[in-house]
């Protein structure tokens, strides 16, 4: 039996053993969503208990460095969604059209100077957020293209206090589907079909133990 295989089905039977099932299904569904449902939106209640979620998270030698805005307002969306960057792997496509745009946002910010042990925090409460966002029915997208004065100036956000990701949040309107690495077009680029599905090529658990 092909020696991948056995390991997938190793790693399957541990999962279940050990009561991991449903967050490996969690796992999966948290993908990186680029077009959503408007006519569904996040409720801003939901946003704020997100940022409650992630402030519980460990932090690097507990500093506590992130501050968090967030965004449901129309007039504040309307304001931040062209400052942002979608997805440099597709160059023909400027990131969703109207209806299909992010409901919500959660802007995690630095409240001092940014060290490696801000950008920790960052990784762990981000995907905090996602994952919690996920549970909830909803999907996000976390983006890092963007100018952070002009995000920051858009918000009208207090001086010392940087933008470092935007969580864009909503009812996902597409299918994200994972690829083999192996058999990828484009190395590991993720890429787009005509049928509108968001291909995204993952490398294989032999290739990642060490």
């Amino acid at each position: 039996m092909d020696s991948e295989l056995v390991l997938a089905e190793a790693v399957s039977l541990c999962e279940v053993e050990n009561g991991l099932d449903d967050f490996d299904r969690l796992v999966r569904s948290c993908r990186s969503y680029r077009r959503f449902d408007e006519g569904d939106p996040v409720a801003p209640g939901l946003l704020v208990t997100l940022v409650n979620l992630a402030r519980r998270t460990s932090s690097a030698a507990n500093r506590q460095p992130l501050r968090y805005r967030v965004v449901s307002d129309a007039p504040e969306r309307d304001a931040i969604f062209p400052l942002l960057g979608w997805a440099g792997a597709l160059k023909d496509w400027d990131g969703p059209e109207e209806g299909e745009r992010p409901s919500g946002y959660i802007v995690a910010c630095a409240s001092g100077p940014v060290s490696s042990l801000t950008n920790i925090d960052l990784g762990i409460s981000s995907q905090t957020i996602l994952l919690a966002a996920t549970e909830a029915g909803y999907g996000g997208c976390m983006l890092k293209n963007f100018k952070p004065e002009k995000v920051a100036a858009a918000l009208g956000l207090p001086e010392g206090i940087e933008p470092l990701l935007v969580i864009a949040l909503g009812t996902p309107a597409e299918k994200v589907v994972l690829e083999p690495a192996s058999g990828a077009p484009d190395g590991l680029n993720y890429w787009r079909t005509p049928d509108g599905v968001h291909h995204v090529p993952k490398l294989a658990l032999e290739d990642v133990l060490l």
